[in-house]
This record gives C-alpha cells, sequence and structure tokens, in this order.
C-alpha cells in the first residue's frame, strides 16, 4: 500500500478518535466540550500539515519515478517547500538535465553515424544475432548488386551474389582479400560490436580495385615495353642479317633448301614481332571517343560479322533485343571489339554444336550468353589477371583489353557460369 493509503487510515482513526473525544466530552463540563472541540481542530491543522510536508513531497518524488519510467527526460519536478525533498526534487531535476543532454548527444551521434555509414565508399553489412541481414548501406548494395528489400532478413547464404558467398564463408574475426568474376577486388572483414551486452555482428568491405589495377597496370606496362624493345631491335637485327644472307646465298647452287629456312627463320622473326606488339597495343588503348549509339544496332552488326566463325562451328546464334533501350554513350570502335571477343570466347568455349544468346535489357544492359563448358570457381577469380589465359595458345590479353575498355567506358561487368549450366557475360552502362 502507497504512504498516501496509510496517510487516510491515519486521518480516518485521528477523526474516530476526535469523534469519542467529543462525545465524551459533550456528557462533562462545557469547558471540556471545548477542549475537545479544540483538539479536533488542532488534529485537523496538524494532518494538513502533515500532509504538505510528508505525503505532497512523496507524491511529486513518485510523480518523477512515472517520469523516468516514461523516459520523460524533458518535464521537471517544481519544489514543495520542505527542505529534504526540495533537496531530492533538485537533484532529481539536475538528473533529468544531464540524461536529456547525454541523450540528445547520443542521438546526434547516431544520426552522424548513419549519415557517415550511408556515405562511405566502404560497403557495412549488420547483421541480426540470427545472423539475418538488417542493415546494409548504399556501397555494399552496389557491391552486391541487389536491392534491400529483396535481402533484408534473409541470410548471407541465401544471397544469390559472388561477393555474398565470400562473405558467408568468412569466419568470425577474419580479414580476407577475395577477387571476383568482375574483375573487383574487396578487403572483406568480418567482425562484431557490443550491442545492449551482446556481440552484434557485420561485414565491412573495402574495395581494392582502382589501386590493384593501377599497380598491375604500372607493372606489366612497364614490362611490355622492356619486352618489346628488347624483342623488336634484336628480331630487326636477325631479319636483317637473314635477308641479307639468303640474297648472298640465293645466286649459288644447292642453296635453295638453307634459303628456304631462313625465310623461315625471317617469318617466324615478324611473327615473334607482332606477338609482342599485341602485348604493347593493349597499354596503348586510346581514350574513349564519346557518341550516342544504339545498343541493339551495335549487336546486330557484331553478330553478322561473328555468324560466318560460328556457322563453321555449327553454333547458333539467337537474339532477344528489347525495343525500349536509349541510346548510350560510348566508343563505337573500342566496343565493337569488346563485343566481338566477347563472341569469339563464347564461340571458343561451345567448340562446336551449341548456342549464344545475345541480349539487350533496359535501362541499358547487354548480356552475352553461351551453353559452352562454363568457368569453374577457381578460374573465374583469375579471368580479368594479365597474362591469365585457358588456352593452350591463348596470351592472357583479351580479357585485359575487355576489362579496361569497360572500365574505361564506367561500366560494371561479370563473367561466370550459373546454376543452369550457361555462362553469362554480362555489362551494365552508367
Amino acid at each position: 500500500m502507497r504512504i498516501q493509503g496509510f496517510f487516510y487510515i491515519l486521518v480516518f482513526l485521528l477523526l474516530v478518535l476526535g469523534g469519542v473525544l467529543l462525545f465524551l466530552s459533550s456528557q462533562l463540563n462545557t469547558i471540556f466540550f471545548y477542549i475537545g472541540e479544540g483538539l479536533i481542530l488542532f488534529i485537523f491543522i496538524y494532518l494538513i500539515f502533515f500532509y504538505r510536508k510528508i505525503v505532497k513531497p512523496l507524491n511529486t518524488i513518485g510523480s518523477g519515478m512515472e517520469l523516468l519510467r516514461e523516459q520523460d527526460f524533458s518535464s521537471r519536478l517544481s519544489p514543495v517547500g520542505q527542505y529534504e525533498a526540495d533537496r531530492i526534487v533538485n537533484i532529481f531535476n539536475r538528473m533529468m538535465e544531464q540524461l536529456k543532454n547525454e541523450r540528445l548527444r547520443l542521438r546526434e551521434q547516431n544520426h552522424f553515424l548513419d549519415l557517415l555509414i550511408k556515405a562511405s565508399p566502404m560497403g557495412v553489412i549488420i547483421t541480426s544475432l540470427d545472423e539475418d541481414l538488417s542493415e546494409l548501406n548504399p556501397m555494399a548494395l552496389k557491391m552486391l548488386g541487389v536491392r534491400l528489400e529483396d535481402v533484408q532478413g534473409k541470410k548471407m547464404k541465401e544471397i544469390d551474389s559472388p561477393l555474398a558467398v565470400e562473405l558467408a564463408n568468412l569466419p568470425k574475426g577474419e580479414t580476407v582479400t577475395v577477387r571476383l568474376n568482375d574483375s573487383n577486388i574487396y578487403r572483406c572483414t568480418h567482425s562484431s560490436f557490443i550491442d545492449r551486452g551482446f556481440q552484434h555482428p557485420f561485414y565491412l568491405v573495402e574495395t581494392l580495385t582502382d589501386e590493384v589495377m593501377k599497380a598491375e597496370k604500372k607493372a606489366y606496362e612497364k614490362v611490355i615495353r622492356m619486352i618489346a624493345h628488347e624483342v623488336n631491335n634484336t628480331t630487326a637485327g636477325i631479319t636483317s642479317t637473314l635477308d641479307t644472307v639468303e640474297q648472298a646465298l640465293s645466286s649459288e647452287e644447292g642453296m635453295e633448301d638453307i634459303c628456304n629456312v631462313m625465310r623461315v627463320c625471317t617469318d617466324r622473326c615478324f611473327s615473334m614481332s607482332r606477338f609482342i606488339t599485341r602485348f604493347a597495343d593493349v597499354v596503348k588503348i586510346p581514350e574513349p571517343t564519346l557518341s550516342p549509339v544504339c545498343l541493339n544496332s551495335l549487336l546486330l552488326t557484331c553478330t553478322r560479322f561473328m555468324e560466318g566463325i560460328c556457322a563453321d562451328r555449327h553454333i547458333r546464334i539467337r537474339m532477344e533485343l528489347d525495343e525500349s533501350l536509349a541510346k548510350v554513350m560510348l566508343d563505337v570502335a573500342l566496343f565493337e571489339q569488346v563485343l566481338v571477343n566477347i563472341i569469339k570466347n563464347a564461340a571458343e568455349s561451345i567448340e562446336t554444336d551449341g548456342e549464344i544468346v545475345l541480349r539487350t535489357l533496359s535501362p541499358a544492359a547487354i548480356e552475352i550468353m553461351d551453353n559452352g563448358k562454363g568457368i569453374d570457381k577457381e578460374t573465374q577469380a583469375k579471368l580479368f589477371s594479365p597474362f591469365f589465359s585457358t588456352k593452350p595458345d591463348g596470351q592472357g590479353i583479351g580479357l585485359v583489353f575487355i576489362r579496361e575498355v569497360l572500365m574505361r567506358h564506367g561500366c560494371t561487368f561479370s563473367l561466370r557460369t550459373y546454376v543452369d549450366g550457361w555462362t553469362k557475360f554480362r555489362i551494365i552502362f552508367p
């Protein structure tokens, strides 16, 4: 029972006692009657004083406890005129002011942290204690290639994204660097923070693509230039010497076989020079000259060019064009070479008797699909690396050329084999 209830019981008992005294005094002398009335009046006045000094302050403090329970930090208690109670009221009001300021500061910090996470160039993925995805910043959505409403509440392993597969297999507390099939390189960290006494897991994804590619390009440019210089100088001297010797021996009898061997050596030198020149061309790709181009028309042109090669291999080319596409700003010459290389790679993957599907999608995307032998996971991570090739006679520069052109156009792209067996090269324009 609250103290106010005990006070009312005390008032009732005192009133009963006063009534009894008043009744008894009425049976005696008149003076006792007045004394009894005075005593009752004194008790009434004392009860009022007692209520104001004891009960009311306690009620005020009780109201403060209700404010704390409801987390209403903007309200304050008024002094009640009782020294001890007013001390408690003053302490309570200061405490409420501190709580209000602290809450406001935390709210401002959380708001700033939210803005910082949303604007961060690093992907931030926060999961629940059950490892369900709860929060993803815009960069994380872009890296995963998904929409928030499609992944919120799902587990990482349920997301159809190469990066999500790598994150799902990342043990807590570790940091790894992964290279995906779209040539992107990420440093992934699986860690946790304390939230309400529990370890709350999250993922931090940092893109290293630009830094690594700049370092790679700087390295292989230097190597290629050095090799090209040495090879071209050497082959120039050798071919000149061979031509001179061949001309000298051609007038002699019985030297036809030796002259033929020298011609073969000369041709081989020229082949070596052309081979190293192709490598040098990769590092000298010109800056794109952009103009508005219809993707459907561009795809049709490249298809006609490749139809003969595909027909020889008994490969059927099927087109699915979206007529609602708007024109895209690109360099026609560079992009034609990119599409021809992609279709050629698809045909070589099929080898014979297969199908290539060329598709355009709104608002601006191209998909080139083939039902060839596919790409395994280990190979996917190396596809766009310089000088890497799965072909016995490959030079490893085709996909590097494609990567450089697409990145200069600001495109996002990926090359992977899906569970249905189709391999897709997907290009999305900005």
